[in-house]
């Protein structure tokens, strides 16, 4: 009786941008997820581990989200917002980050960005002063691998504190319902 039943409904296909959209979420969540656990493996023994693995807990963190929408329904709206914010701020943020460093003969390179540099500037020179002062007259770059990598992270912070948020949110109202009920 069920096959008669479905044989009678027609199925209806999902618009290309949702099918799209759907295969893209998947894609940037495996990615993510194995690119996060690959970066903890492979950055364990360094002096940044501490960084590095929180950095790649943020992607294995937000690549099960994507992963797996069936699980927790999120706002999109509010995500959304909150994901291009965090993305955004964390960034210019990072900016405010600057670490210089002095290298080989001569060369003096100064870089900005959190977790990643992605802006820098430099100079090679014959002693160390002339370096520091081309280096300082010099423009700076980008770097937009670094920069899309930098986005993507804060993206997924912004994406981990709402599903944190709709968990929290989603608690309370069982926690009120179970201390109004009488224990007998």
């Amino acid at each position: 009786m069920l096959d008669e039943q479905q044989r009678d409904k027609t199925v209806e296909l999902a618009p290309w941008w949702v099918v799209t959209g759907r295969a893209l979420r998947f894609v940037l969540g495996a990615l993510s997820l194995v690119g996060g656990l690959t970066w903890i493996l492979l950055n364990l023994h360094v002096s940044t581990a501490a960084l590095d693995a929180g950095v790649g807990a943020v992607l294995a963190a937000g690549g099960l989200v994507l992963l797996m929408p069936h699980r927790i329904r999120l706002p999109r709206l509010v995500t959304a917002l909150v994901m291009s914010g965090f993305a955004l701020a964390g960034t210019a943020a990072g900016l405010l980050v600057e670490s210089s460093r002095e290298c080989c003969m001569f060369a003096y390179v100064s870089e900005r960005g959190w977790p990643f540099h992605w802006v820098s500037r430099g100079a090679v020179a014959d002693d160390p002063e002339t370096a520091f002062r081309l280096a300082q007259s010099s423009g700076w770059s980008a770097d937009v691998v670094s920069l899309a990598t930098n986005l993507l992270v804060w993206s997924y912070v912004g994406l981990v504190l709402v599903v944190i948020a709709v968990l929290v949110r989603r608690a309370r109202p069982v926690r009120a319902e179970e201390a109004e009920s009488p224990v007998m």
